[in-house]
């Protein structure tokens, strides 16, 4: 693949290659089989742009899980916007139970917190994330981020489930915006 691709009408330029990427996911299911092995969570993926992510980390977890989706927005763009917005809902009863969001992006935290509180409303017993990147330098809130594959700086990214209005999201490694 080359260093530099166009989507729509935005260049980018290659920023995380494969393997790295790999290496890190690997790292994250290392953690998950060590913290989940006894007491496995409902694994909750955050769609579209997750979906990636968790396909490879779910092939390495070496516990049993339930698996759910739930699909909210608030880019639009490159750009994140103050409205989120719930495209799919949760479908799963969560009370007392432990749930582990996948995420392949953390940046403002608008998305998780949204998902917190609602886990929080269906009493769920425990809610921790993972997410393969994450833009410590934009994150502001007060909720932990339990598992982080890749920081990355305060740029626009697309690969490995990340998108630019629908493309991008089947490349292997992450790009970043070309300026």
């Amino acid at each position: 693949m080359n260093d530099i691709i166009q989507l729509h009408d935005k260049k980018f330029i290659k920023f995380i290659d494969s393997k790295t990427i790999d290496s890190a996911i690997c790292e994250i299911a290392k953690q998950l089989n060590s913290d989940y092995r006894e007491d496995p969570p409902l694994i909750l993926v955050t769609l579209n742009g997750a979906i990636v992510f968790a396909a490879d980390l779910l092939k390495q977890l070496q516990f049993s899980c339930l698996l759910s989706c739930i699909k909210l927005s608030s880019y639009h763009g490159t750009q994140s916007t103050d409205t989120m917005k719930t495209l799919i809902g949760l479908n799963e009863d969560v009370t007392g139970k432990r749930v582990l969001i996948i995420e392949d992006i953390v940046d403002t935290g608008k998305t998780y917190q949204t998902l917190v509180h609602l886990l929080q409303e269906k009493e769920a017993r425990e809610i921790r994330i993972a997410t393969l990147t994450l833009k410590p330098d934009v994150y502001q809130l007060d909720l932990p981020v339990h598992y982080v594959g890749i920081k990355i700086p305060n740029k626009f990214v697309v690969g490995r489930g990340l998108d630019y209005d629908g493309l991008g999201r089947n490349l292997n490694d992450i790009y970043q915006l070309y300026e």
